[in-house]
């Protein structure tokens, strides 16, 4: 029996597999060797010490606490965004749509200026927010906010394409067999779109857990209450600090390497539980 070849528009599978590998290793792979290389060389004893100074344990709390708690967020509301925008019309659609990219465009730095000018106690919101006891500038809610921002189109632009892909039919009949709103959204929607709320959740707190530009401004880099651990590292590299930095850079680096595997389980889960 003889089988037809696929054409391949990509040349051969060495020469992009190659190409791949090489763009891998120099993007990723190398970089990420090569700060590991380096830390085997402090000894144990200091490596502990360094991550666990009271400075660096504030600054992970604040990182992981603010990032989780902005991609909740950005889990339910992101999902409710990506909802209107997919399944209604309405004036300026279109504009709300390109808006949801306006954090890819912006810069960070510009993002965080523009955030504590908003927050601060004589911004525009921040004059009606403070005196009712709502700080939104250089606290921790500043953090949360700026990280909400930057990380909302990442689950916003998951769900749409499963949103649009998504068939109709399957809502029609299960309102013929006499389900009513909720009781499809339960049973039918929400097992299809777990895996993508799961995937956006996870995407929107890897990048909360990087996130600095936006955060340099509006959290006000307090010490052991808005400072965060990308801010710490970059005061170790000026202090000349390059143990404590590499050592601070390893413990995000492992805890995403961690975060991502157990998304990961969550998400192979999740697929099952949609089938």
């Amino acid at each position: 029996m003889k089988y037809e070849r696929k054409f391949n528009a990509l040349p051969g599978f060495g020469l992009t597999m190659g190409f791949t590998l090489f763009y891998l290793s120099a993007i990723v792979m190398i970089p990420i060797g090569a700060l590991i290389v380096k830390t085997l060389g402090i000894p144990w004893s200091e490596f502990w010490r360094l991550a666990t100074t009271e400075r660096a344990l504030a600054a992970y709390k604040l990182t992981f606490g603010a990032s989780l708690i902005a991609a909740l967020a950005n889990a339910v509301f992101g999902t409710l965004l990506a909802w209107v925008l997919t399944r209604y019309e309405f004036p300026g659609r279109r504009l709300v749509d390109a808006l949801v990219d306006f954090p890819f465009a912006l810069p960070t730095a510009v993002a965080g200026l523009t955030l504590a000018n908003l927050f601060a106690a004589n911004g525009w919101l921040g004059q009606y927010l403070v005196p009712l006891g709502i700080k939104g500038a250089f606290t921790p809610l500043g953090v949360v906010i700026a990280l909400t921002f930057v990380g909302m189109p990442f689950v916003v632009r998951t769900l749409q394409p499963v949103l649009e892909n998504f068939e109709r039919e399957v809502e029609e009949a299960s309102a013929t067999l006499g389900a009513g709103r909720w009781r499809t959204f339960i049973s039918v929607i929400a097992p299809s779109l777990l895996p993508s709320i799961i995937t956006g959740f996870a995407l929107a707190f890897a990048r909360a857990i990087g996130e600095y530009g936006s955060i340099v401004f509006i959290s006000g880099n307090l010490p052991f209450k808005t400072e965060i651990a990308p801010y710490l590292i970059v005061m170790r590299l000026e202090e000349y600090d390059y143990a404590g930095a590499m050592t601070l850079a390893v413990v995000l680096l492992a805890f995403s390497f961690v975060m991502l595997a157990v998304i990961n389980v969550i998400e192979q889960w999740a697929n099952k539980f949609a089938k």
